[in-house]
């Protein structure tokens, strides 16, 4: 079991993907000079969703380039459970295979426990990204008013980077075409 890391506002654990996507050391450049050309990070929030997937597809067709990292980051209850721990680690690791494939980017993955938007906005605060990109839960306007919305928090509270919403997949899949 690998260790449960504990910051002052939330905890986390480490995903560690496979072996077939390397793994290469950051740079200690500072932003602005030449790790630009190195690729950017960008934070990937993701869950079980479809409109997760959507917007992750989404970001590798139109924001990814050569030599960027993804960062993506799984917010659940408890990161405790191993459960919960072994199935966030098989998507992550799903999706750290199709962004190489398709992108050929390195990917790193966290699943941190705690309120999904604070925790998303702390990891961008500690990766200090080109862009959090997420997808929306697929709420009406009223259901979000009353209930919150991730995307929402983290649009208002994610002060380190630009936030990306992508809409979900039932706005048409016509944004992930190739032009």
């Amino acid at each position: 079991m690998e260790t449960v890391m504990e910051d002052e506002e939330y905890t986390y654990r480490d995903v560690f993907l496979p072996t077939l996507i390397p793994r290469i050391p950051a740079p200690g450049l500072e932003r602005g000079t030449v790790e630009r050309r190195r690729g950017r990070d960008i934070v990937i929030a993701i869950d079980h969703g479809p409109n997760s997937k959507h917007a992750f597809d989404w970001a590798l067709i139109h924001l990814v380039r050569l030599a960027d990292t993804l960062y993506l980051v799984h917010a659940v209850s408890s990161v405790r459970s191993e459960i919960v721990y072994e199935a966030s680690q098989a998507l992550m690791e799903k999706l750290s295979v199709e962004a190489f494939q398709i992108a050929m980017v390195r990917t790193m993955a966290r699943i941190v426990s705690g309120d999904a938007g604070k925790v998303i906005c702390k990891e961008a605060e500690r990766v200090k990204p080109a862009a959090v990109v997420m997808g929306t839960r697929g709420r009406s306007l009223i259901q979000s008013v009353f209930q919150g919305s991730v995307s929402d928090y983290c649009v208002h509270n994610c002060k380190s980077a630009p936030v990306i919403i992508v809409p979900g997949k039932e706005a048409g899949d016509g944004s992930l075409t190739w032009n």
